[in-house]
């Protein structure tokens, strides 16, 4: 067997180095080790990612051309690309992928749409996830579930890890949150068939983005029971990948997740710095976003604030929908109380709920919170729920909001990094270390403070909402092009993650 795919391979080089350069055939095909012929299909190790792409993107049809003269019309080429060297006492792990089209030869580019698809690094290779590996594909029920490490996978019987109490209809929409919903109810009617793919829901901690996805997976689950739907953090994936790596079971953790149909990742940032989990999540989208697959994801930022995830990921998460939460407004939360007390038979009265959506005016989190304790007080204290009762539960909160990152804290933080004093945020000078440091309190102050855009304004010396806008612009423009200045936002934002 060795034999024969290594007559192959050679049959093969021979074909692809009269149709190329001397160097680019020693360049991109003599590193090139083959590895195993199996069912017409021939197994060729690359040592890297980024090689891998790259003969797909400028080689595919010279290895299909060979590929087809050597095996036939059925033969098929597949990639075992090497995503961790190894060492003295370890094997190199690597990964299993099919080339962009299952069918090799003349044929299957013989109109310009096809050699297009072709030329495209992966651009079609999920239609045939069978093919994810070099022998026959494992069905479901031999693959390992890195949600249950002691049971194999029956694809019937695949668990969601959803919470069935996210739904639609307890969502209560406002301002705050009309796109997001209406983008998620889109995406649930129709998953894998909108132009909102992949889905990128964004946020601070504790407006809802967890909720939202999960309502998207058990609205897809209730009309679509064919789907598998599957919601995992951004942390439990990375820990499921070390898990499979640590265990060598690396093309089963690739193979479970290549089965998914909707996909919904939550916390993407977490995947920050984590590269060998960044490349392996990068293979997972593109199989699963090609084959026509929904993917939906939630962050704590925009995608061009998500630093240390690398390029290529976050121009794929630009190919959907961004879309982000604010924080709710008074009539939100005061609707947000009122379904809170019809769901859970909580009799409250109005001046009270009025003063809980006036105190309250962070998150969902810390009003549903609020609700709880004074359900409790009521319980334990034997007395209804009143005004005083409300103010006694909120004294430490509010406390703890005063004790939070607020604008007065993020000028002080600004103007002593930037050396420069604090009178002068709010006043008119358009010296560049002033200008600097004041667009930065303003971006930082929208990142994590609940002003509107004409608040926040008013706090740098009665500025307009549009100048607001434009620092916030600026400072997240120079976070994507200017390396020296992102780390300085990632400096500063550790300054007020502390608090």
């Amino acid at each position: 067997m060795l034999k024969d795919c290594r007559t192959v391979w050679a049959n093969c080089l021979r074909v692809i180095k009269a149709t190329i350069g001397e160097q680019s055939f020693r360049t991109w095909f003599q590193p090139i080790v083959p590895v195993q012929l199996h069912n017409n299909i021939l197994l060729i190790q690359v040592p890297s990612t980024y090689f891998y792409e790259f003969l797909e993107e400028h080689y595919v049809e010279e290895l299909k051309r060979a590929i087809h003269q050597e095996l036939g019309p059925d033969g098929r080429l597949e990639y075992s690309i090497v995503v961790d060297q190894g060492n003295a006492q370890q094997k190199p792990r690597t990964l299993n992928l099919p080339t962009a089209r299952k069918s090799a030869g003349p044929a299957a580019s013989s109109t310009p749409a096809a050699t297009a698809m072709a030329t495209s690094a992966m651009t079609a290779s999920a239609r045939n996830v069978a093919a994810a590996s070099v022998a026959p594909a494992p069905t479901p029920a031999t693959l390992r579930n890195p949600f249950e490490a002691s049971k194999t996978i029956e694809r019937d019987y695949l668990k969601s890890q959803l919470n069935t109490t996210y739904t639609f209809e307890n969502y209560i929409e406002g301002d705050c949150n009309r796109l997001s919903r209406s983008a998620g109810l889109a995406v649930a009617n129709k998953p894998g068939t909108t132009s909102f793919n992949p889905l990128m829901i964004y946020g601070g901690v504790g407006l809802g983005k967890t909720h939202l996805v999960q309502a998207i997976g058990n609205h897809i689950k209730a009309t679509n029971t064919d789907k598998f739907v599957l919601y995992v953090s951004a942390e439990k994936f990375t820990n499921q990948f070390i898990e499979s790596l640590r265990s060598n079971q690396v093309q089963d953790f690739a193979n479970f997740y290549l089965l998914v149909d909707i996909l919904i990742l939550d916390d993407v940032q977490f995947l920050s710095g984590k590269d060998k989990t960044q490349e392996m999540f990068f293979h997972i989208f593109n199989h699963l976003h090609q084959a026509g697959k929904q993917i939906v994801m939630t962050s704590d930022r925009p995608p061009r604030d998500l630093v240390g995830l690398e390029d290529r990921l976050l121009s794929r998460f630009k190919w959907g929908l961004t879309a982000d939460l604010q924080s709710p407004d008074f009539e939100t939360r005061m609707a947000i109380i009122q379904n809170k007390m019809q769901q859970d038979g909580i009799d409250i009265p109005p001046q009270v709920v009025e003063y809980l959506a006036h105190s309250v005016n962070t998150n969902v989190r810390e009003l549903e919170g609020v609700l709880i304790s004074l359900v409790a007080q009521s319980s334990l204290n034997r007395r209804e729920i009143d005004l005083e009762m409300a103010k006694q539960a909120l004294r430490h909160i509010i406390e703890e909001v005063e004790a939070e990152v607020n604008i007065d804290f993020i000028q002080k933080t600004c103007a002593e990094y930037f050396s420069v004093p604090l009178d002068l945020l709010k006043a008119k000078t358009r010296k560049k270390e002033v200008v600097t440091a004041r667009q930065v309190a303003m971006y930082f102050a929208k990142e994590h403070t609940s002003h509107s855009l004409k608040s926040i304004g008013h706090h740098f010396g009665g500025r307009d909402h549009s100048t607001v806008i434009h620092s916030v612009q600026t400072v997240s423009d120079l976070i994507d092009s200017d390396k020296s200045f992102r780390s300085t936002i990632i400096e500063l934002r550790k300054k007020f993650a502390g608090r």
